[in-house]
């Protein structure tokens, strides 16, 4: 199944598992629970957890990010740059999609 500009949709199902797992990672740095940080940005305990889980998925905006981002103290690049590890993990799983 293809996605926008041609891209397999597993391929943006993977990153938004890793923007998930940033947000949980400052969440618990920043030692807030799901519940608070939800509560502080006007979403559900249950919208964070599928945020966290990469079952948000096309919903996921870009004000959702930010507002996130604002309420952990971080940059919002910090949710959506992968270094090289990140990376490579993405190329497996996408060469174990497509085998």
């Amino acid at each position: 199944m293809l996605g926008l500009g041609m891209v397999p949709i597993f391929a943006y199902k993977f990153k938004y598992k890793l923007i998930g797992r940033k947000v949980a990672y400052y969440r618990r740095l920043k030692g807030l629970t799901q519940e608070k940080l939800a509560e502080r940005i006007h979403i559900s305990k249950s919208t964070l957890c599928k945020i966290e889980c990469g079952r948000y998925n096309n919903n996921l905006s870009l004000s959702m990010l930010m507002a996130i981002a604002e309420e952990l103290h971080i940059d919002v690049i910090m949710l959506l740059n992968f270094d090289k590890l990140e990376q490579k993990l993405e190329q497996e799983s996408h060469n174990l999609n497509t085998s």
